[in-house]
């Protein structure tokens, strides 16, 4: 692996090691192995996003490929909020039993008695899923891997060019990520094919981040706290 590739996928792969770290922890309480409450649990979230957060801004100028000016074309970037929009309705749609991977144990905050502890995690989650991972993954995705799955030599490969194997390949390793499947694999293919149309690892971003907060807003608004 070139430094190339890692700049883009350590951040990625820190975010993935707390989230193995959780479940590690979790099964360790239940052995009795470890005493940790649920509470301090919670922090885990926070410590994640403000180490992924950091990595970013810190290899942030080595990221050539996200140039946030491409958003001055106004029309890509309405289309991309407007897309972003359409997989939100269509995640909370697609939480059928056979389209699911793995159980979600869901999160919700109003289980914490204290109100700052509560407001904490809160932020950090709105904040890390609107910001911080949108840039981690369309880093990942469809900046390195997208490309990889072309060649190793990613690099010389240009942003949003197009093989059927890269897109597929891509879309279901998306989908794999998260707990629901197909509606990963849906919004891995509909990504893919925004970056296909903009050529902009950027519009992707947009489109991810609104994604993620109007989610995360309707979760708190109505209390479906599985789609956390």
């Amino acid at each position: 692996m070139t430094k190339a590739a890692w700049i883009r996928i350590i951040p990625f792969a820190v975010f993935m090691g707390f989230i193995g770290l959780q479940q590690l922890l979790e099964w360790s309480v239940t052995k009795g192995w470890v005493e940790m409450t649920s509470e301090q649990m919670l922090y885990l979230y926070p410590i994640k996003t403000l180490l992924v957060a950091g990595l970013l801004i810190f290899l942030w100028g080595q990221y050539e490929e996200l140039n946030f000016s491409d958003l001055k074309n106004l029309t890509q970037t309405a289309a991309s909020v407007v897309i972003g929009l359409i997989v939100f309705v269509l995640w909370i749609n697609m939480d059928w039993g056979i389209a699911t991977f793995g159980e979600s144990k869901g999160f919700d905050p109003f289980l914490i008695g204290d109100d700052t502890t509560r407001n904490i995690i809160i932020f950090f989650r709105i904040c890390g899923a609107a910001l911080v991972v949108p840039v981690m993954e369309e880093i990942f995705w469809r900046s390195f891997m997208l490309r990889y799955v072309v060649t190793s030599d990613f690099s010389s490969v240009r942003i949003g060019t197009f093989t059927l194997s890269s897109f597929l390949i891509c879309a279901v390793l998306f989908g794999l990520e998260h707990n629901l499947l197909l509606a990963g694999i849906m919004a891995g293919a509909v990504y893919n094919l925004l970056l296909y149309w903009t050529k902009s690892i950027a519009q992707c971003v947009v489109a991810h981040a609104v994604t993620n907060l109007v989610l995360g807003l309707y979760v708190l608004q109505t209390g479906h706290w599985q789609f956390w």
